[in-house]
């Protein structure tokens, strides 16, 4: 499941929340995005699609026009760009709208060994962004 954030106070709760776990830090995944960008929407369904086989992590959409403290905070220049988290701690990110470094980032940082998800986007090979103003 992914959760859309809707301001600091939530997300800085969830972040709260994944660390709280009892078997220990939780991965966080953080999608930032913007309703404008073309290859935010496109990598949106597959972003989605993970989020249900990777049930160990956390993922989470900030946009960045309701959001722009969030987004600074973690140094967001392009869009999309992914950001992992575990522990209050910034373990890696991806930038732009690249399904497969996606996926194998996700299964570098969970324990989830399950079957691949099929392909849902055209054009995932690209390393489509938008930059931000």
């Amino acid at each position: 499941m992914v959760i859309q954030v809707q301001d600091k106070e939530q997300f800085d709760h969830l972040l709260a929340e994944a660390n709280g776990r009892a078997d220990g830090p939780a991965l966080v995944v953080i999608d930032f995005f913007a309703t404008w960008c073309g290859p935010c929407s496109e990598i949106a369904p597959v972003f989605s699609a993970l989020s249900a086989t990777h049930t160990d992590a956390v993922f989470l959409k900030v946009d960045v026009d309701k959001n722009d403290t969030i987004a600074a905070e973690y140094g967001v220049r392009s869009l999309p760009t992914f950001v992992f988290v575990r522990g209050s701690k910034v373990i890696d990110r991806l930038l732009g709208a690249q399904v497969e470094p996606l996926k194998n980032k996700l299964r570098e940082h969970t324990k989830h060994e399950g079957a691949e998800l099929a392909s849902r986007s055209s054009g995932q090979s690209s390393k489509q962004v938008c930059r931000l103003a």
